[in-house]
This record gives C-alpha cells, sequence and structure tokens, in this order.
C-alpha cells in the first residue's frame, strides 16, 4: 500500500472541515493535532478572515520596515547612477538640479547602502576577484609627492570602431592628482610620427614633468642601448627623466593602469561608429573625470582640486645633455658609431648626433646618455657592453652623477 502525502495546507483545511461539524471541543481538536488551542484559534481566525487563501502559508516578514530607505532616496540614488553610468556607489551624491536636494542631502543614504539599491535594481555588474598582485618595485623610481613630478603614458589596448578603423587610445596621467592630461585616439597604431605631437601639446598646455613612466613597448623604449627610443631621447633632450616599469610587471604602473578599466567600460562597450565619434566620447569622458567623477584615493575629491600647471614651461629650443664631470665626451657619428682609441665602436642609431658621456667606472668605461646608462664600452667587439645589476654607488664616484 503507497504511503499516503499529505501538505500542511490539506491538515489545516481538515482541521477546519473537523471543527466546522461542531463535534468535538477546541481543546480535544487541538490535542489530536498536537497544536496549541491559541495556534488553532489562529487558523480559524485567518479562515474566516480569508476563506481558504487564509490557509496557505503565510510569509513571516514583517509588513512595515521602520528603518527601509525612503522611495524617493532610492529613486534618487538611480537617477544618479544613470546620470553617472560609470560611477560606482561611492561616488555617487544628489544631482545638483534635483529640485527635493535639501531634502535628500541629510538623509542621503551611505556607501554599501546605495550599493545595495542599485543592485535592487540590477544596475551593478558583478567583477571577478583579482589575483593577488606582486608588490610593485619602485626602487628605479623617483617619490611622488607632487604635481608633474611623474607622469604615466601607456596605450589602453587597440579596438575597432563602427566602421571598422583601428583604434589605439593613447592616455597621460600626473601620478600625483591622477589628472588626466591626455586621452587620444590614434589610427595609426604606435608610431613616433604620431605619438610625438601628442606629448608636445600635452607639454605645451601643462608644462614639462619631471620623470615620465612608461612600459618597455615602442614608441616608448627599443632594444638598443639603454632601451632608448626616439621619444625617449627627445624626452631627456628636455629634461625630462625616462622611467620604464619592467617587463610584465604593469603593477609598477597601477595608478596609471586603473584608469583603462575605467575609460574602456564609460566610452567602448560598445565602440563609436566612427573614430570621430569615439574622440568625443575620450573628450566628454576627460573632462568628467577631471572636473566632476569623485576620486577614492583623493579623499572622494576630482583630480583637478590637486593638480596645477607646472612651473617647468616648453622650451623653444632643445638642449643637448651636458657632460661636466665626465672623463670624456663623444659624439655619435652618423653610422651610429663613436670613436675610441684607434677604432670605432656602435652606441645606437637613435643617438645620431648626439653626445654622450663615458666615464671610469670600477667595471670600465661607462657610456651614458643623458641620465640613461647605455653600457660599457667592448673595444674588442667594437660595440657597448650591458651593465650588470648593480646597486646604486657601487661605481666610481664620478659615473654616478646626473649632469644636465
Amino acid at each position: 500500500m503507497p504511503w499516503k502525502e499529505t501538505s500542511p495546507m490539506q491538515v489545516r483545511l481538515t482541521f477546519v472541515v473537523e471543527w466546522l461539524k461542531h463535534e468535538t471541543s477546541m481543546a480535544e481538536l487541538c490535542r489530536r493535532y498536537g497544536i496549541s488551542r491559541q495556534t488553532g484559534y489562529e487558523v480559524i481566525a485567518r479562515y474566516r478572515a480569508h476563506g481558504l487563501d487564509g490557509l496557505k502559508p503565510q510569509s513571516r516578514a514583517p509588513h512595515h520596515h521602520p528603518n527601509a530607505i525612503d522611495e524617493a532616496v532610492c529613486a534618487a540614488v538611480i537617477r544618479a547612477k544613470a546620470r553617472h553610468p560609470s560611477w560606482g556607489p561611492k561616488k555617487l551624491q544628489p544631482l545638483a538640479d534635483e529640485p527635493e536636494l535639501n531634502t535628500l542631502t541629510a538623509g542621503w543614504p551611505v556607501a554599501s547602502t546605495r550599493g545595495a539599491i542599485l543592485a535592487r535594481a540590477g544596475l551593478v555588474v558583478a567583477r571577478r576577484r583579482p589575483r593577488p598582485h606582486t608588490p610593485a618595485w619602485t626602487q628605479p623610481f623617483g617619490s611622488v609627492t607632487g604635481a608633474n613630478e611623474t607622469w604615466c603614458a601607456d596605450f589602453k589596448g587597440w579596438f575597432r570602431t563602427g566602421d571598422g578603423m583601428r583604434c589605439d587610445p593613447l592616455t597621460i596621467t600626473d601620478a600625483h592628482s591622477r589628472m588626466l592630461l591626455r586621452c587620444q585616439a590614434l589610427q595609426h597604431g604606435i608610431d613616433t610620427r604620431y605619438v610625438q605631437p601628442v606629448f608636445e601639446a600635452a607639454f605645451r598646455e601643462y608644462g614639462l614633468p619631471r620623470r615620465l613612466r612608461t612600459d618597455n613597448g615602442p614608441p616608448f623604449a627599443s632594444t638598443g642601448a639603454g632601451g632608448l627610443s626616439r621619444l625617449a631621447v627627445w624626452w631627456i633632450k628636455l629634461g625630462i627623466v625616462p622611467e620604464r616599469i619592467e617587463p610584465g610587471r604593469p603593477s609598477q604602473n597601477g595608478r596609471h593602469e586603473r584608469i583603462h578599466r575605467t575609460l574602456n567600460e564609460a566610452t567602448a562597450q560598445p565602440p563609436a561608429a566612427t573614430m570621430r565619434a569615439q574622440q568625443r566620447r575620450f573628450d566628454a569622458f576627460r573632462t568628467e573625470y577631471n572636473q566632476q567623477r569623485p576620486h577614492e584615493a583623493l579623499g572622494q575629491q576630482p583630480p583637478i582640486s590637486r593638480y596645477a600647471a607646472s612651473a617647468r614651461r616648453y622650451p623653444r629650443r632643445l638642449e643637448e645633455p651636458s657632460y661636466a664631470e665626465a672623463d670624456q665626451v663623444r659624439r655619435v657619428r652618423h653610422s651610429g658609431e663613436i670613436r675610441w682609441s684607434s677604432g670605432t665602436i656602435y652606441v645606437s642609431s637613435v643617438l645620431i648626433g648626439e653626445p654622450v658621456g663615458i666615464y671610469e667606472a670600477a667595471d670600465g668605461w661607462l657610456v651614458r646618455y643623458g641620465p640613461a646608462e647605455l653600457g660599457f664600452l667592448d673595444p674588442p667587439n667594437s660595440r657597448l657592453r650591458a651593465a650588470k645589476p648593480r646597486r646604486s654607488g657601487t661605481w666610481h664616484r664620478r659615473a654616478h652623477r646626473t649632469d644636465q
């Protein structure tokens, strides 16, 4: 014989039917069903008030939440998110043109509550938990304690606009204030001919930084002596020290890399129809990012609140590096070589026509271009020998000075 299955609804209905027959007392009926008389009377009361619907399972959730966020506040948070889709809950504040601004500001929910409101509205996209990063290796980098001490530059990563054109966004930021100085859509890829004018426009508008931090790829660096590219040589002649992160270590330029994720979400998902339309998106993003968007690392203030133009203005003409403490100075010939002893030594083609300083060191004769170490002279092979990794101060006292 199969087991009989019963549900709470069926048990309650049977209880009510037996009670309606008036064949037994409520006390006896409740003992038979193993419930208290209070529960029995509650079941009968729900049946009288709502009929069979009253016997269905009831939610235990409270009907009134005294600490619930007002619907007007929830709507204001959602409107603020709609105005700034790329902003997270920490940055959202009441919109300035809200008519009820004065009443909302006093009761504006905290960031976690704003996040919960956005999550309930389906306006939050869950992100994968990032993998742990190795702490940045900053030994060769200068400290960043003020605006224009270090600028950071990189390409965001190319994509195609709606019309199929390749777009390579070049971004330049100030490491101290996080100011986005340039976000330029380049159509011709990473070519010095198109990259240099972007930097020149930034230098003319904001002045010169003391250092410029990039990765090891072109056009910022090369595989030649000292890793110098034509762009890096130009920076050195402007009095800017190139800083290059280690290969495969984007965390060493983490302040700059972080903006790329925000830029991609706000302007390239999906890409614009044309390059011109994409640049308009970049320009609008840069204005909002610099002047309106609160930055957590800046105490929820926009980058423009921490930035001031550099006092080092763009010069009218370039100056060659000087080598007051060098033992000898040689000018690189049209073949990329320098004269040494009775022969020549190849240095680099990007330094043709430029002077280099030669310093006597413990490991040999060190060649430098401005602050950049190119390597040691290797006359038997007519080339430069790469310098071995060393700690600062281990070579000749005259070789470690930067004379410019």
